[in-house]
This record gives C-alpha cells, structure tokens and sequence, in this order.
C-alpha cells in the first residue's frame, strides 16, 4: 500500500483557494499543522474569522481532496479562526480592540440599529469577541434593543464595566441618562462624549468592535472615523432613490477621512408574507445593490421586513435569538460572515 507524505497532503490543500483573497489556502498561511500517522491523516486549518461564510464548504474541500490521496485511510480536518488585528499607533486608545467598524446611514428611519444588534450578536454566536458602542448620542436605541434598557453598567477604577448580554458587551449613553432625559448637547460635548464612550470603557481583548452611529454627517460620525483607526464603514440604506442620494453624502464624508466603505446592506428590501411566503416589494427604487456597485463597494445582502420580528426586537431579543430560523436571521448571519470576510481582507491586505 502506498504511504502518504506531509508534502502531497500540502499539495492536495494547495487546490483550496480562498474565494475573497484569490489565493491557495497553504500560500496564505492558513494551514496550521498536516500529521500523517499509519495512512491517517490530521490537518489544522486556521481562517481569519470565526464567522467565515466559507468555512463548511472549505472543510469539506479539504476532507475530500486528503480521502483521494493513495495511501489515505483515515481523515480529520479540525477548523479553527484568529482574527488578525490592525496595526496599532503607539497612542491607540483602543490597544486590545483589533478591529473598529462603524455602522451609518445617511438618514434616520433606515434600521441601522437594528442591523447594528443583530450583525453583532452573529458575529458573537459565531465564537468572535464583540463590543457594540451605541454612539447615536442623540437617539439611543441598542440598550431597548439589546434587553438592557434600566441597567447602569459598573464603574471600577475610574473605567465603565460594558453591560453583557447575548455574549456582547454593550455601552450606550443610553445607560447614563434617564430614560426620557435628552441628550441637548452641541458639537463640542458630542464629540468629548463620543471619545469617553472610546476611551473611558473597559472594552477588554476585542475581535470585532461595532458602533452604531447617529445617521448623517455630524459631529458623532466624524469624531469616531478622526479619533480611532476604523477598518471600515458598513452603509445601512432602504432601496428607494432618495436614500441611496443621502447615504452617498455619508460615503462622500467616510471617504474623505480614509475610511474604508467595507459594504452596504439593504434593509427593509421586502415583506415575506408569513402565511404563504410570498416576498413583496415595499419601497421603489434600485436599490442598495445597483448603489454599491455604483460605489465600487461590496454589496453584503437584504434584510426583509417581518414584523413578528420586529415586535421581538422592541421587547430586546434580536432577531437573531427571538427567530433565529426566520428568514431575517438568516440574512444577519449571512451578511455578518460576509461583513467578517471584508475585514479579513482589509487586515490583510491592508
């Protein structure tokens, strides 16, 4: 019977090419260890996210490629992810942190929020360290979205504890004032209230860090894009015309502070009729996807509209947990792996 090599297994995975970075998963580095014992085979194979869309179809690649190999009796592929970090600036406020993605839109009413909890939890169930900042200073909504709405997170030694919950850990300043209170602040103390959000919380070892930004231009965004290193910017937006006008100001804004347009999602794109399934149209428009390509940014879904879901989330369960087998979970978690994949590729080739 034929015996198996170390270097033809190396040569079987060398056909697996990552579908983002264009290239063979052992060039990259993403084979961690090949063990052959007997004709049987062991192959650790480490992605650059835990919620990368691929990684099924990629194990299974690679259990099929190491069976046809002469010699081959038996085989165990084990998944694993890092996330590679950003390069760090001595005076990072962020130091544990390895990537900063804001969520925007150009205007209110789109379901940014919304899509802020639930690609954060996504990430987190699928085994990332996650933060979500609430810096809609003006409006926020994640601590009722989240289920935590009342709490007051923990102060000890002079840094704000974040509030977990779903395996999130959650800030807003939402959670320091009262809850009909307004925030009637200007420029100035918006902006120092955004970097304490930054600088004053205890955020710990992050992968993903998420902030849900107030929508349009104003001083909360530019502050967040000027005081940390962003990886990247998601663009919320609903299909009709008039929000792809208004979310190009916020990519005009985002672009000229160098940060990078990491995707756009679609939301509200349609109703999914819960009796028989029909998906309905309920904005015109050409929507999100013809404005990502316009922008030469990848268009990372659609998120339709279900009301059910959307009363569970006023009650403080994400879509995500409240139905996790409806049809709007499933495109959070699809647009999360895909988000994750975008900010593999920006750490890598960046």
């Amino acid at each position: 019977m034929p015996t198996v090599t170390r270097e033809q297994v190396l040569d079987a995975l060398r056909n697996i090419v990552d579908p983002d970075l264009h290239r063979d998963i052992v060039s990259l580095g993403f084979v961690k260890e090949v063990a052959v014992c007997d004709g049987a085979v062991k192959a650790v194979i480490e992605l650059t996210t835990p919620a990368c869309p691929v990684k099924d179809q990629m194990k299974a690649e690679a259990e099929r490629l190491i069976a046809q190999l002469p010699g081959v009796s038996a085989v165990h592929v084990e998944m694993t992810a890092q996330v590679r970090g950003r390069s760090l600036d001595p005076e990072d406020i962020l130091p544990e942190v390895k990537h900063v993605v804001a969520i925007a839109s150009g205007k209110g009413g789109v379901g940014k929020s919304t899509v802020s909890v639930n690609l954060a939890v996504a990430l987190a169930q699928s085994g990332a360290r996650v933060g979500l900042l609430d810096a809609d200073i003006y409006g926020p909504s994640v601590p009722k979205m989240m289920g935590c709405q009342g709490e007051h997170p923990l102060v000890e030694s002079g840094q704000i504890i974040p509030i977990r919950r779903y395996g999130v850990s959650v800030m807003s300043i939402g959670f320091l004032l009262e809850e009909e209170q307004a925030a009637m602040w200007r420029g100035p103390i918006v902006a120092g209230t955004v970097r304490q959000l930054f600088a004053d919380v205890r955020w710990g070892a992050l992968d993903y860090l998420l902030v849900d930004l107030p929508p349009g231009t104003g001083d909360a965004p530019m502050t967040t894009a000027q005081l940390v290193p962003l990886t990247g910017v998601v663009i919320v937006m609903t299909p009709q015309a008039v929000a792809a006008s208004i979310a190009g100001k916020s990519v005009a804004l985002f672009r000229r502070l160098n940060a990078p347009i990491l995707g756009v999602v679609e939301n509200m794109a349609e109703f999914v009729c819960p009796s028989c399934g029909v998906r309905t149209a309920i904005f015109p428009g050409p929507g999100a996807r013809a404005f990502a390509e316009k922008l030469g940014a990848p268009f990372l879904g659609s998120v339709p509209l279900d009301p059910a879901v959307s009363v569970a989330s006023d009650a403080g369960q994400p879509a995500v947990i409240a139905a996790p087998d409806s049809a709007q979970a499933q495109a959070f978690r699809e647009i999360a792996g895909k988000l994750a994949a975008q900010v593999s590729v920006a750490s890598l080739v960046g």
